[in-house]
C-alpha cells in the first residue's frame, strides 16, 4: 500500500517536470496532456495541433504552444459575462 503511494506522488512528479521541459516528443506529451499517442499521432497528421519535424522522422513539441493550443477556444464563465455585462452598463451610463 505504501509503495502505491509513492508510486503515484513520483508519477505526479514526473508529470510536473514534463510540464517544466520547453520540448516534448510524443510520450512526454501524452503524460502531459492525458491524450493517448494514437490521439497525438492523428492531430499531426491533420495539421490540428503545432508540432516541428527536424529530421523528418521524430516529432516535437513546444511546450508554450501547446498551453496556447490547449487554450484556444476557451469559453468564458457565466460570472465573467456577466463581470463584462456590468462594466458596459456603468460605461454606457458615464457616456
Amino acid at each position: 500500500m505504501e509503495n502505491e503511494i509513492i508510486l503515484q506522488k513520483l508519477s505526479r512528479i514526473e508529470k510536473h517536470i514534463f510540464g517544466l521541459k520547453p520540448i516534448l516528443n510524443v510520450e512526454e506529451l501524452s503524460d502531459y496532456t492525458g491524450f493517448k499517442k494514437s490521439y497525438i499521432y492523428k492531430l499531426v497528421h491533420s495539421n490540428l495541433i503545432p508540432f516541428s519535424k527536424p529530421n523528418g522522422k521524430v516529432l516535437f513539441f513546444e511546450r508554450q504552444k501547446i498551453d496556447e493550443w490547449l487554450l484556444s477556444n476557451s469559453e468564458k464563465s457565466t460570472d465573467e459575462i456577466q463581470a463584462e455585462a456590468i462594466e458596459f452598463a456603468f460605461k454606457k451610463k458615464k457616456a
